[in-house]
């Protein structure tokens, strides 16, 4: 009996200290918004806490881990390497989380669906006009579309399949197409007689139409440029946009000339609205291709989805 009790003694401080070394949840939660802030007033005020109580839970989460986390200056606050290096592990654990949850959501909802994203010119110009055959030939399904030039993780999202448009040697999974490039304006525009569009050097009288990449505003100019020899383009007038389908509607309404993306804008010439003055295409060296997420593997809405997507680009493809 007294062996029996001396052994529970010991055992129990050992519990003790592995329950206090475990990190509870609004321990981190604590850490990561006054990590942010570098505030403990400011962390308070966002999680409904008075700024002694946040101070409180900073303690003990620093009392579990066994450094300090926090350099506590005159009136300021500033991370250790230690809490830098919690605030990294912390933020990805609560983003996963949030997915995770998200995801939860997602699978009980009632009905089916698929997640989608895309760049906003592709969605514009070659999604959207043909998302009524997918629809009328699956209508029970919800589509989502996300279209963005940020490049969503799918390991870290809800969104089951993604159309990346990338350079062809980067691109992963099947291919819709690859792209070509070439001038394109309105039609009354190429038959303006005081303003000829014979060949490349005629630009110089026009309104070129750009999009701003990176600070270069003739980047999504030059793959054409470069084919044509041309140098360079002493332009009398510019509009730079911040997105592709401003570009895209100022040359329908004939305000210049812009950069026209194929196969983007193939329905656009196809229904006279852009014409191509030199008929000289050039490769872009880029391709859209369809990556499923691992977590859409099971879903037959994604499934059916990238398989409408290539029958839908094989189709526009041959009647290019």
């Amino acid at each position: 009996m007294i062996r029996m009790q001396d052994r529970n003694a010991k055992s129990e401080p050992a519990a003790d200290l592995t329950r206090s070394r475990q990190l509870r949840l609004d321990l981190l939660h604590s850490f990561e918004a006054a990590a942010r802030h570098l505030s403990f007033t400011r962390a308070g005020a966002e999680l409904f806490l008075s700024q002694s109580a946040i101070s409180r839970q900073i303690q003990q989460l620093e009392e579990s881990v066994g450094v300090p986390l926090f350099e506590r200056r005159h009136r300021a606050l500033a991370l250790t390497e230690a809490g830098r290096i919690m605030q990294r592990a912390v933020q990805d654990s609560l983003e996963r989380l949030r997915d995770a949850a998200a995801r939860v959501r997602a699978s009980t909802a009632v009905g089916h669906h698929v997640a989608v994203t895309c760049t906003p010119g592709f969605a514009s110009f070659w999604l959207i006009p043909r998302l009524a055959r997918f629809t009328a030939a699956h209508p029970e399904v919800d589509v989502r579309i996300s279209a963005t030039l940020d490049l969503v993780d799918l390991d870290r999202s809800s969104i089951d399949l993604a159309v990346r448009f990338v350079p062809v040697a980067q691109g992963s999974g099947p291919v819709l197409f690859e792209e070509q490039v070439q001038p394109m304006c309105s039609p009354l525009l190429l038959r303006d007689p005081g303003r000829p569009l014979r060949a490349p050097a005629d630009l110089a009288q026009h309104t070129l139409l750009t999009v701003e990449m990176k600070d270069e505003p003739m980047a999504d100019w030059e793959p054409w440029l470069q084919l044509m020899g041309v140098r360079e383009v002493h332009m009398a007038h510019t509009m730079r946009f911040t997105q592709y389908s401003e570009a895209v509607a100022a040359a329908v309404a004939g305000h210049g000339i812009v950069i026209g993306r194929l196969p983007l804008l193939a329905d656009l010439v196809r229904q006279k609205k852009l014409v191509a003055p030199f008929r000289s295409p050039a490769a872009s060296r880029r391709g859209y291709f369809v990556t499923l997420a691992a977590h859409a593997a099971h879903n037959p809405d994604a499934h059916a989805f990238a398989g409408w997507l290539l029958a839908e680009a094989e189709q526009a493809t041959r009647r290019t």
